[in-house]
């Protein structure tokens, strides 16, 4: 019966061709519709709780413990809002579905004009995000050799990075987010698990001796750079936006049961997970280790050894499914544009050749540049801030238009004032944090 009324509701509204339907039963983000609503649960989870959880209470301790609360928690109420307005905002013309984040935009501010503002910055993230991972993924699987063979030969990051790179040249060869599922929720486990690693064992060592809280920083210009450098680790670690309407699109719709019901129950358990990972490691972190800690807290953490190395084993499994969420919609773009533009045919090999190629470039340019904490900073506020704390709320005025003065209208307005302060100060953070690195980096080291 439910299936009846899909191809009915579909009837209705279906204005596209054979070949139309033919390419996006192909494309990856509409090829399998079909999800259940704890798909969207763990899709989030594994999207939103990456690697950035980690240099939260490095962040902390650049913010300081009353701005530091207040930003994590500030954060965490405002992009639970405007994941919200994305949610409702997926289906909100009847009869059609805005599956990736860039119809929406094109809805909201036209089709040429919403591609040059949303698809820029969602690439800029996605990208952005698979680059990183392959860093952490590197240098997780660096500290769990280091840690398990202490006596061994000392191997370069680049190699690292080279192996785990090795294991997406494998995954990312499964066609669409339904596919990848397993990977998911392997993925979204270790989260919970290693950031509960990184608290408890934290506990377990204790307050430090001689632990400070004050700013590290000796210069007042150092002090204020990392502040800024440390907002953009913030927004970092919530960047789940850039693929929650390409997994709303898994999720199957009919007029009398919409898809926003069943993701935003996922969306709620997904949230009440990220509270359970961010806040605990956050400040247990920063009140166990006050600003000695380092940008990844696991490397601040050496004892017990068999549980840190178990830690960063939950990293590797961790960043794999979470590259792999974040590749997704990058790989519907290239596969749309190859297909649709460029009129090549919808091939397993278009697809092989496409995808090898990805892959090959964030494994090259994450060994070139690994610079994790500056990246975080820099990617954080330069185009996560737009995507996930005020661009939903333009959209919503936009299209809505709630009347003048009223709470939606009030709403909206603070956090996008809150969201252009974060995209404008947290890039000059991150941006001095990777020159002061570079001074004494050398390549493929």
């Amino acid at each position: 019966m439910g299936t009846q009324a899909v191809d009915d509701y579909s009837k209705n509204v279906d204005t596209r061709t054979a070949e139309e339907k033919a390419i996006d039963a192909w494309l990856p983000i509409t090829s399998s519709r079909n999800a259940k609503w704890w798909y969207s649960a763990f899709h989030n989870v594994t999207a939103m709780v990456g690697a950035g959880v980690l240099s939260l209470p490095y962040a902390m301790s650049e913010l300081g413990w009353g701005p530091g609360v207040t930003v994590m928690v500030i954060s965490w109420i405002i992009t639970l809002y405007t994941l919200w307005q994305m949610v409702e905002m997926h289906e909100m013309v009847p009869g059609k579905r805005f599956d990736r984040y860039h119809e929406l935009g094109q809805h909201a501010f036209g089709e040429k004009l919403g591609l040059w503002i949303v698809v820029p910055q969602q690439l800029i993230v996605e990208v952005g995000v698979d680059i990183v991972y392959m860093v952490t993924g590197g240098k997780s699987l660096k500290k769990f050799h280091d840690l398990v063979c202490p006596g061994c030969k000392s191997i370069k990051l680049t190699y690292f990075i080279m192996i785990f790179a090795s294991v997406h040249f494998v995954l990312s060869h499964l066609p669409n987010f339904n596919s990848i599922s397993g990977v998911s929720l392997a993925a979204a486990v270790m989260s919970l698990s290693y950031s509960t690693i990184a608290w408890g064992a934290s506990v377990d060592k204790g307050v430090q001796r001689n632990v400070q809280y004050g700013y590290k920083a000796t210069t007042t210009a150092g002090t204020v750079f990392n502040f800024f450098s440390a907002l953009g680790d913030v927004a970092f670690a919530y960047a789940g936006h850039n693929v929650v309407l390409e997994i709303q699109a898994t999720i199957p719709s009919t007029p009398e049961k919409p898809s926003k019901i069943p993701m935003w129950r996922g969306v709620i358990v997904a949230y009440i997970v990220v509270a359970l990972c961010y806040f605990p490691v956050a400040f247990i972190g920063y009140w166990m280790f006050g600003n000695s800690v380092e940008d990844n807290i696991l490397m601040t953490l050496n004892k017990p050894v068999w549980l840190i190395a178990m830690a960063n084993m939950f990293v590797v499994v961790h960043v794999i499914g979470s590259y792999q969420i974040y590749a997704m919609p990058v790989f519907d773009m290239i596969e749309t544009v190859l297909v649709k533009k460029l009129r090549f045919r919808p091939t397993w090999y278009l697809r092989f050749i496409s995808r090898n190629i990805y892959v090959a470039f964030t494994m090259f340019v994450g060994m070139t540049f690994p610079f994790f904490g500056g990246l975080l900073g820099f990617f954080g506020g330069f185009a996560f801030a737009p995507t996930t704390y005020f661009l939903p709320c333009i959209m919503w005025l936009a299209i809505y238009k709630p009347r003048r003065f009223s709470l939606s209208w009030f709403t909206n307005w603070i956090c996008i004032v809150l969201g252009v302060l974060l995209m404008i100060i947290a890039p000059i953070g991150g941006l001095r944090q990777i020159i002061l690195q570079a001074k004494s980096y050398q390549f493929y080291s």
